[in-house]
Formats: C-alpha cells, sequence, structure tokens
C-alpha cells in the first residue's frame, strides 16, 4: 500500500510538472546556451536561428546579413531555445536571468560581437510568457534609467519559427576548453543582494602591494579549469583570489571585465595587467613571472630568456648564509632544493647535488655548440640552470642561479606545507 501511495504520489507530480519553451537571444549563442542550460529546472539549450523570414538560415547565410540586408528580408538572430521543467524553475526567474545576462539597450550588438544578428530579442510560446516578458521589461527598464542605461531595445516575439544552429555550435564551450565565457551583462540586478535579509554579501576590497585577482562566474566551464589547473595548487608568494565581478569594490580597473575568467594583475588597487579567458599552467606562470619580476629584470631574463647570472651575484652572496631551510621557485613558490643538499662548488653559482623530487625537468641543451642539460622548475617552466657530471665523488652538480629562487626557513616552509595540507592542497 505505502508503494502504491508512493506512485500515485510520482503521477501527480509528473502530471503537474509541465516542459514549457521558450528562445533567447542576448549575443552569441554560445555564451547564453551555457547560462541557461546549467540553470537547475532547464531540460534543454539549443543554439540556433529565430526571428528572421527567410528559408533555412545557416550560420555564413545569418552572417553575410548582419551589416547589409537585402529589401524584404529580415535576417535571424542567434537564439537559444530553452526547454524548462515550469515545476523546478518559474518562466519569470528565467525570464529575469535573462535581462540580467545581457545589456538590453544595445542595439544590433553586444559587447564586441556586432551585427542584427546579435540583437537581443525574448522568443515566447505562451501568452503567459509574453505577459511575464512585458511585466518584467518595465520593470527592468526603471532598475536600467536609474543606474544610467538608455531604453530596452529587445523584441519580444512569438517563436514562430526556430532553426537548430550547426552542430559545432551546440555545446561550443564545452567543446573549446582553452577560451572564456562571454560576459555582456550591466550588473543590475532585479533585487539587490545587500537589501536581502540575513543575507550580506562580502566584498573583496584591495589588499595592498602586488595581488592577483581572477574575476570568475558561476558555470563558466574555462573557470573550472583554471581553478583546478592553477588556483587549487597554487603556491606563490604575491595573493591570488577569486570573485565574482560584482563582489569588487575599490580596485582601478582599465574597463569593464568581458568574460570569465578574466585574470588582473594588481598593484596597490591598481591593474597593471589583464588576460582574458583560460590560461594554462605554464602561459600564467610565465605572466606572473613579468608582473613579479618585471620584464625588464635580470631575473625575468634568465627565468624565460634563458639567460644566466653574473658570478658570485649579490642573491649568491645572500643565499651564502642562510640556514637550513628550502629554496622555492621565485614565480610559483614551489620547492625545487634542499639545503641538506647543497655544497660549495667555488664556481660563483649555488650548487647542489640533486632536486627535490619531481620539481624539475630536465632536458638537452646545444645551445652556444655545447651539450649540456638544462634545468627547468616543472610547475612555471623557468629556466634554473644546468646540470654537471662534475661535483664531488662523481655525483651530479646542478648549477642554479640564484636570482631566480627564494630561501624559505625549514621550520617555515613545514607551516606553510601543513596549513596547505589542512586546505585541501590549496
Amino acid at each position: 500500500m505505502k508503494n502504491l501511495f508512493l506512485l500515485m504520489g510520482l503521477l501527480v507530480s509528473f502530471a503537474s510538472a509541465k516542459v514549457q519553451t521558450i528562445g533567447f537571444a542576448a549575443g552569441c549563442f554560445w555564451g547564453v546556451e551555457k547560462h541557461f542550460e546549467q540553470m537547475p529546472g532547464v531540460v534543454d539549450a539549443v543554439s540556433g536561428y529565430a526571428g528572421g523570414n527567410y528559408p533555412d538560415p545557416t550560420y555564413k547565410k545569418v552572417l553575410s546579413y548582419r551589416f547589409d540586408t537585402p529589401p524584404g528580408v529580415v535576417n535571424y538572430t542567434e537564439t537559444v531555445k530553452v526547454r524548462y521543467d515550469d515545476s523546478k524553475i518559474s518562466t519569470e526567474d528565467l525570464i529575469k536571468s535573462f535581462w540580467e545576462l545581457h545589456d538590453p539597450t544595445q542595439r544590433d550588438r553586444q559587447g564586441n560581437d556586432r551585427g542584427n544578428n546579435y540583437r537581443s530579442a525574448i522568443f515566447y510560446t505562451t501568452p503567459e510568457q509574453k505577459e511575464i516578458a512585458e511585466r518584467t521589461k518595465a520593470a527592468y527598464q526603471k532598475l536600467l534609467s536609474k543606474a544610467g542605461y538608455g531604453k530596452i531595445v529587445t523584441e519580444i516575439l512569438p517563436l514562430k519559427k526556430f532553426y537548430p544552429a550547426e552542430a559545432y555550435h551546440q555545446d561550443y564551450l564545452k567543446k573549446n576548453p582553452k577560451g572564456y565565457c562571454p560576459n555582456h551583462a550591466t550588473g543590475v540586478k532585479f533585487q539587490n543582494p545587500k537589501k536581502m535579509s540575513g543575507n550580506k554579501i562580502d566584498k573583496v576590497t584591495p589588499l595592498g602591494g602586488k595581488e592577483i585577482l581572477v574575476i570568475d562566474a558561476e558555470g563558466c566551464p574555462y573557470c573550472e579549469k583554471f581553478k583546478k589547473e592553477v588556483i587549487d595548487d597554487y603556491r606563490g608568494s604575491v595573493p591570488m583570489r577569486t570573485a565574482h565581478e560584482d563582489r569588487i569594490e575599490g580596485y582601478q580597473l582599465k574597463g569593464p571585465v568581458p568574460g570569465t575568467p578574466t585574470i588582473l594583475f594588481i598593484e596597490n588597487g591598481e591593474e597593471k595587467a589583464r588576460h582574458v579567458g583560460y590560461l594554462d599552467p605554464k602561459t600564467f606562470y610565465r605572466a606572473l613571472g613579468a608582473f613579479k619580476l618585471g620584464k625588464e629584470s635580470e631575473a625575468y631574463d634568465v627565468a624565460f630568456k634563458k639567460s644566466t647570472d653574473a658570478r658570485f651575484c649579490k642573491k649568491y652572496e645572500k643565499f651564502k648564509k642562510v640556514g637550513d631551510g628550502v629554496f622555492v621557485d621565485r614565480i610559483s613558490g614551489e620547492a625545487l632544493f634542499d639545503t641538506r643538499d647543497r655544497f660549495n662548488s667555488h664556481s660563483g653559482w649555488l650548487s647542489f647535488f640533486r632536486p627535490l623530487p619531481g620539481s624539475v625537468v630536465e632536458r638537452p641543451d646545444n645551445s652556444f655548440g655545447m651539450h649540456r642539460t638544462e634545468v627547468l622548475a616543472k610547475k612555471s617552466g623557468a629556466h634554473l640552470g644546468h646540470v654537471f657530471k662534475d661535483g664531488p665523488g662523481g655525483r651530479d652538480r646542478y648549477c642554479i642561479n640564484a636570482s631566480v629562487l627564494d630561501f624559505v626557513p625549514r621550520a617555515e616552509w613545514k607551516k606553510r606545507m601543513k596549513g596547505s595540507a589542512e586546505s585541501g592542497g590549496k
């Protein structure tokens, strides 16, 4: 009997649930599709074309008409057809999300994407959807006007015909791991989070000095990839934080954030450099090296142009006096060499019998007519020096440039490693 009541309850639930269809055009459909398909209650999201009046549109033809449309022809706009379960997400929440997703006051464009194929539109399939679209448009217009924006130019039309886009456009952001999720939002919200009762939004403000600020967004696959491959394993001395754009406050940025992730290199609250989109670890650490060391510095030349410190340089002389501890990559913060493996080769460069396990990469170097073995930091890719077979007792001699290293006393390093383990390796 209990199972019968459970079955009846499920049948009632299925009967009351209704899958509806609506179309949204908010610029390039790649980002719009990704935005909606990750929302709870959305059954599927398909990229395609709507709002035009000629048969069988293709991406090539739509693009050809974006600036010069023949008389009598209405071009299609890049549209995402969304099917959703209205028992799990309301039509109003879905449409409000559309308004907040982009800038509906821009005509025939979103951000740097220009043309009538990028025009803003809602394509409804029920009278209720139309009513909600018109009502929320009026409410959002008041918020936009208060924030200094112009009139909404979004078309609100019935979805008469929808043509799915070519296969390579579907789930485009999932298929292309090196890129970014476009951000054309105005930042204007229907409800100000700071005014929501019991929900205090913490702001991210400048730390002072050098820092890295990563602007991310929920549902952005490139943000997740960058987090997994860089942020979660980061040990550098320049602080790195992540935040949604609407949480940052007090920074002097060079312009709006066009997409996520955006990696901002900040000094005393002022943006010095940025990169929009996913960065693989080696590219990130090269960019960090330019920021931290300075592109014109000797240390940067050593790390990324394979230069060499002068013999008995100042940093070498400084490191001769340090006690027990580890030498770390000045860029990534990864431990490379232990003082227990250090010896004085009288060469004028730091010398070690061996690196810490798994910390370096070795490869042949036949430059300058010599046959040597180059040593690079595994994580950052920075050039460290060379390894020779002329150490005491026939052992290896790792001849390492001091300018690309930092020293950390052993007690402090143990604290760092303990803290890293407790925080899940971050």
